[in-house]
């Protein structure tokens, strides 16, 4: 997205920012005062007799207290502030330093902060046009009331009035200059901080909705999957019926033999519909082959990665139990998602796959030597990691994923399994 600077107007100061405004005008008005006890003091009057007392005083406070509300209104400070330091150098005002700083911030905050750019513009203009006119007037007065001898110590080559015309008018150039620039660049600044801001909502929205996405393809898939499984069931139920049928007079020992199939297939059947049916979704993408990969193939995968180079292994714990299809499958995936990753990104020499069968859970560790994730990359992000993830909580286990403290990176699911899983079919 796109905000040009015609259209863009700059927010106003927070209250941090007003209260920070209120409290460093303050401070430069009393800092103002205190140059003019020393100025005073030191009979330091620059620019001729000094006016009355009160007017020494209110002078300062003139140019500098505006500085208050200078991000409120800065229009109305710059106007305000230009026409007292005029006033004050009329009246021979003795503070000098602190007011020309004034002017300086008043003039820099227009540019910095002013929402309508071309007046904004034009103020500056018309503030800086005024003081180089009112530099003309005071050159002029002074050089009429300059001594015969002002000169005397001159030695440059230049003739030494024009010399202190252009010495003048060059530092009120680079004065203003400076003021003007620094504050269309602190605007622009401001402004591309917001185009940013804007950007990163933006990329984060469209992250979201990526996330969101593969989330849903994950989905589909994984219920894809089980509509085969559990078509799977339903045909073996109904086979193994029909069987009953025909030979429960003859043959009693085998009828009780099939029911108990149909039983132990019922049961999967509903297990896998309980899990999975939150994550059924209506799509309208072309079909896909179902997968039928299972734990009993995990050798293929760490066959692929020894031929990819890696020194890989597979061990295998515990007694092993039938395991549902879908979950068997989900194991699967996962397995083969890390051993991906690992030859994708891990700069790895070896991986060690791991399936352990404990007495309720059955465990999947996938773990290489790799240089694990990125510094500062964040946890659990990718793609791949979402859908394992996904595979994961549909079975009720969990999912660890992540760098190892002595190197490389590991991939750790535990899936819980029911008693009747341990059941031979």
């Amino acid at each position: 997205m796109s905000i040009e600077p015609a259209v863009w107007r700059r927010p106003g100061p927070t209250a941090e920012q007003r209260r920070n405004d209120v409290f460093v005008g303050l401070a430069v008005a009393a800092v103002a005062q205190l140059n003019l006890v020393l100025a005073t003091s030191a009979g330091a009057f620059i620019i001729g007799p000094p006016p009355s007392r009160l007017e020494q005083i209110l002078w300062p406070l003139a140019v500098t207290l505006p500085l208050t509300v200078r991000r409120r209104w800065p229009e109305a400070v710059a106007i305000v502030i230009s026409a007292a330091f005029i006033v004050a150098q009329i009246r021979h005002s003795p503070e000098q330093q602190v007011s020309n700083g004034a002017l300086y911030v008043a003039i820099y905050t227009l540019g910095a902060w002013g929402r309508d750019r071309r007046r904004a513009r034009w103020v500056r203009i018309a503030i800086i046009a005024a003081m180089f006119g009112w530099l003309a007037v005071a050159m002029v007065l002074d050089a009429s009331d300059l001594p015969e001898d002002a000169f005397s110590d001159a030695a440059g080559p230049l003739e030494p009035l024009l010399a202190a015309i252009a010495s003048g008018v060059l530092l009120n150039a680079l004065f203003f200059g400076f003021a003007y620039v620094f504050g269309e660049t602190a605007w622009t600044s401001a402004r591309r901080r917001h185009q940013l801001e804007v950007q990163a909502q933006e990329l984060r929205r469209l992250a979201a909705e990526v996330g969101e996405q593969a989330v849903i393809g994950e989905r589909v898939r994984i219920a894809r999957e089980l509509h085969d499984v559990v078509a799977h069931h339903v045909s073996v139920m109904g086979v193994q019926a029909s069987a009953t049928r025909r030979v429960m007079d003859r043959d009693p020992a085998k009828a009780r033999t099939a029911l108990a199939a149909v039983e132990q297939s019922a049961r999967t059947a509903v297990d896998e519909l309980r899990r999975m049916l939150n994550l059924l979704r209506a799509t309208g993408g072309a079909e896909e082959r179902p997968s039928v990969s299972g734990v009993d193939r995990l050798d293929e995968l760490v066959a692929n990665a020894r031929d990819a180079g890696l020194t890989a292994t597979l061990g295998v714990y515990g007694e092993p139990v039938p395991l549902p299809e879908s979950l068997s499958q989900a194991a699967f995936r996962i397995v083969q998602e890390a051993v991906t990753n690992t030859l994708k990104h891990a700069n790895a020499s070896a991986i060690d796959v791991r399936v352990r069968y404990h007495a309720a859970e059955l465990e999947i560790d996938v773990t290489d030597d790799g240089s694990g994730a990125p510094p500062g990359a964040p946890a659990g992000v990718g793609l791949g990691l979402i859908g394992m993830r996904e595979r994961v909580a549909a079975h009720d286990g969990t999912l660890e994923a992540r760098s190892r403290s002595g190197g490389g990176y590991r991939v750790r699911a535990r899936f819980p399994l029911a008693e009747n899983q341990a059941v031979p079919a």
